[in-house]
């Protein structure tokens, strides 16, 4: 199995919480200034007009450029390649080309949009199976890995990836990833293998969706009385729970009390039966 170190200068930068630019459409610019003048130093977008809007993340940022609140170097920025079947008409590259070629000319485009020479993080956002690890992701992790030693990217990730996906990638030599994103369900144990996985292989696991697809949770009597204890909101103490068992969370929110809100749950402390029961909630 090929092993991925993190490279120490690139540690120091992987952030603690990322914003999510995905189904903003014209609010976006504003949306992502107003994060990072929130406290937010961390961005994901991805170039797929389908869902997001990325040439907007490049608007937003370059209004806190233009207005001293950071610097390029302050900020973390995370982008992703998108296979056709997940993208609507308006791609970011040549879909007669082969992938190696889709894959350099959408990163290309990406550093277009968001004013910059390199990524911090360049993500396959989800593969080309819901089953397997194909010769296709095969073939544009090759590529991602290509753009990196380019210095294009620093870091790469793959988004949207089961327990089979990753045991079959790394089964085939394939560099480990940096970053596993996923959509996270309590229901599923706040996706416990698959973070079991990265943990043995030093990957940095981030979870999406952690409010979105667990209302119940945030509802639940458990939930509700740790955070009447902490004099918090259930919601932050969602957010505490996954800094603790060491995920990189993602909030999306449009709200700018919620932006520090979700910020400020990084300052909150739980006790090891609190995140146990939290991690043993719903499954």
């Amino acid at each position: 199995m090929a092993e991925y170190r993190m490279p120490l200068e690139h540690a120091r930068h992987v952030p603690n919480f990322l914003y999510g630019t995905a189904w903003k459409e014209d609010r976006t610019a504003a949306l992502t200034e107003l994060a990072i003048r929130s406290g937010f130093r961390a961005i994901d977008t991805a170039n797929q007009r389908r869902h997001y809007f990325e040439a907007g993340v490049g608007q937003g940022l370059a209004a806190a450029y233009l207005a001293g609140v950071v610097r390029r170097e302050d900020l973390f920025l995370q982008t992703k390649f998108t296979y056709q079947r997940g993208q609507d008409h308006r791609l970011p590259y040549d879909p007669a080309a082969n992938l190696s070629t889709q894959v350099a000319q959408s990163i290309a485009s990406s550093l277009e949009h968001l004013g910059t020479d390199h990524v911090d993080s360049y993500v396959l956002h989800r593969p080309s199976s819901g089953y397997d690890w194909t010769e296709a992701d095969a073939e544009v992790w090759e590529a991602m890995t290509k753009e990196r030693d380019a210095g294009r990217t620093r870091l790469l990730g793959v988004s949207n990836v089961s327990l089979h996906h990753l045991e079959q990638m790394t089964a085939s030599d394939s560099e480990v990833p940096a970053f596993v994103q996923n959509r996270c369900f309590a229901r599923d144990g706040w996706d416990r293998n698959v973070r079991s996985f990265c943990r043995e292989r030093k990957i940095i696991y981030q979870g999406f969706s952690l409010l979105t697809a667990n209302s119940v949770v945030l509802r639940h009597p458990v939930v509700t009385e740790f955070a009447r204890r902490a004099n918090a909101t259930p919601t932050q103490i969602v957010f505490a729970f996954s800094r603790i068992v060491e995920m990189l969370p993602l909030t999306g929110t449009s709200n700018a009390g919620h932006m520090k809100e979700d910020l400020a749950a990084r300052e909150l402390a739980l006790s090891a039966d609190e995140v146990q029961a939290i991690e043993s909630l719903m499954g």
